[in-house]
């Protein structure tokens, strides 16, 4: 049998190749939608670890810090800790060994364990300066220890663009959470990919 004879009327042959063309568009489609969906998934993923594991921690004992340290420089009438006066070394030990330093050891961990989760490309010089601020109190805590009086602060300043620079990078992540949870886009896909079959 010679199927070259065969012919198919035109308008089946423009079905088929409609039909060929839409499957593939709709494979396109998909395949794309796919891909930023999943880049998208992606980015959320890294924001979140970002802010859970990083930024959030960082952020929050920044905040409990700053709190504690107008808190003691109100409860002293001051408006710096420098320079601490003899009758003021005993109040600002205790505060230093069980309020400060513990909370700069918790940001000097965060810093140092999980610095692959800095945002920027570099080191900023902010997170080096605090934790060779740090770093310097615990020279400072180790004299103490000892009896040792004579140096009452970290030889190393405390970094000036640090709680900026934390409280920026926190927010930012934030509101890049909020807009990749909340785009359309993202809850109709979430939807499709969370329904369950019934």
């Amino acid at each position: 049998m010679d199927f070259s004879s065969i012919t198919l009327p035109s308008s089946l042959q423009n079905a088929a190749v409609l039909t060929i063309i839409l499957a593939f568009a709709g494979y396109l489609v998909t395949f794309l939608t796919t891909r930023v969906m999943a880049r998208r998934a992606d980015r959320l993923r890294l924001v979140n670890e970002r802010l859970n594991d990083f930024y959030g921690p960082l952020y929050v004992a920044s905040q409990a810090g700053n709190i504690a340290y107008h808190s003691l420089l109100k409860k002293q009438g001051k408006t710096q800790s420098f320079p601490i006066l003899d009758g003021e070394m005993k109040e600002w030990m205790l505060w230093m060994t069980t309020i400060f330093m513990p909370l700069n050891d918790i940001r000097e961990k965060i810093i140092i364990e999980k610095a692959h989760l800095i945002v920027e490309e570099q080191m900023p010089p902010c997170l080096l300066d605090f934790v060779t601020h740090v770093v310097g109190y615990k020279a400072v805590l180790a004299k103490w220890s000892d009896g040792d009086y004579s140096e009452r602060r970290s030889t190393i300043g405390w970094p000036p663009d640090f709680d900026l620079y934390v409280a920026r990078s926190y927010q930012a992540l934030k509101a890049e959470q909020t807009r990749l949870l909340h785009s359309g886009f993202w809850q109709l896909y979430d939807r499709l990919m969370r329904r369950k079959p019934k």
